[in-house]
This record gives C-alpha cells, structure tokens and sequence, in this order.
C-alpha cells in the first residue's frame, strides 16, 4: 500500500512487513537475537538490499518458477556454500547469495 497512510492496522510496528519481506527473499530469521537467518524458497529471481557503507547484498534464485520449489544447492559469492543459514554479518558485509532452484525434493 504505498499511500500516506501505509499499512492499515499497524502490523506490529513494521515486524510482519519485515518478516515477509525476508522470507519472500528466501531467509528466515528463527531466533531474533541469534544472527542465523535459514533459507527458504524465494518468491523473487532477484532481490538487491542495501546494507550500508556502500555495500549491496544481492540475492538470486536461478531457475524460479512455482513447479521449482526446492533449493537444490546455494553459492555465496560464487563458492558453493554447503551451510543451511546464513550469519547477519555474511549479510551486512554484502557480496551475492544465489540459489540454485529444481523441482526434485531435497
């Protein structure tokens, strides 16, 4: 809703907007103090956020489609990365997180 008066209803100070934006991205914060945010399956081919300091931390999701739901294996910075969460400051140091999508179950 972009208007002045945002998003009806308040929606806990902006947290629910946050949440769905990350998992719509593809990561999940579990534990809010824990730093670890798991992946998912991202809605978006492309997402670019900017972190600060000039850095940009971009995810892509290569072979998104709805019938290639599942994440068959995950590169950041064009290494394969073989954990399944990513830290907050591997975020906030930017750099690329590709997810590499198939519709064969994991």
């Amino acid at each position: 809703h972009n208007d002045f008066d945002g998003l009806s209803g308040n929606e806990d100070v902006g947290q629910m907007s946050a949440w769905y934006i990350l998992s719509s991205m593809g990561i999940y914060q579990v534990e809010p103090s824990g730093g670890k945010y798991m992946f998912g399956s991202p809605l978006f081919d492309k997402a670019e956020v900017n972190v600060g300091h000039g850095k940009t931390f971009t995810i892509l999701a290569h072979g998104n489609s709805p019938k290639n739901m599942y994440v068959s294996h995950i590169k950041l910075n064009g290494k394969l990365y073989n954990k399944l969460y990513i830290d907050y400051k591997d975020i906030m140091a930017g750099g690329t997180l590709e997810f590499f999508m198939t519709d064969r179950r994991p």
